[in-house]
């Protein structure tokens, strides 16, 4: 019965107010509370990104010495101006020995001349080339990334899909 006449039965509009007001509160209290951090991007690291350096003179002095190196296929300035893992492949995976002899065997000075040509920005915690590859997350081509170790610019990457 839902409106039962006996008087011992009052307390069931007691118990409707209660509960409504219960129903307030924990509601109130839930929107109170902060939506948990989302996930970060597995490609994403803890570091904070860096920010753009392409108008430091450091990096401007650094990007001349190598556009100038790789322009006149100066291995020797080239390897001192790389990072010691350097990766020159994805797959398979090709880092540090081996990357001149790759890129003679490809033919790929002109591409990385002309990748090295390009503006740097920043992703993640390089400066890329071209401005593309870190904008669009479909990008495919060949990137360049210089980064910073030891407080001195290095290229660290030239690579392709």
């Amino acid at each position: 019965m839902l409106f039962p006449s006996n008087p011992a039965s009052g307390s069931l509009g007691m118990r409707m107010i209660l509960r409504l007001l219960l129903c307030v509160v924990l509601a109130s209290s839930l929107a109170a509370c902060s939506t948990p951090p989302k996930k970060k991007d597995a490609n994403k690291s803890n570091e904070p990104a860096m920010e753009d350096m392409s108008n430091d003179m450091a990096f401007q002095a650094f990007l001349g010495r190598l556009r100038k190196a790789v322009a006149a296929h100066d291995v020797q300035t080239v390897a001192t101006m790389m990072t010691t893992n350097f990766g020159y492949r994805l797959d398979p995976v090709g880092e540090g020995d081996g990357v001149f002899q790759y890129w003679d065997e490809q033919m790929l000075w002109p591409q990385v001349e002309s990748i090295l040509s390009q503006h740097f920005v920043p992703k993640g915690n390089f400066m890329v080339a071209p401005p593309e590859f870190a904008t669009d997350p479909d990008f495919h081509g060949f990137r360049a990334g210089v980064t910073p170790v030891d407080g001195v610019w290095k290229f660290a990457y030239f690579v392709t899909d």
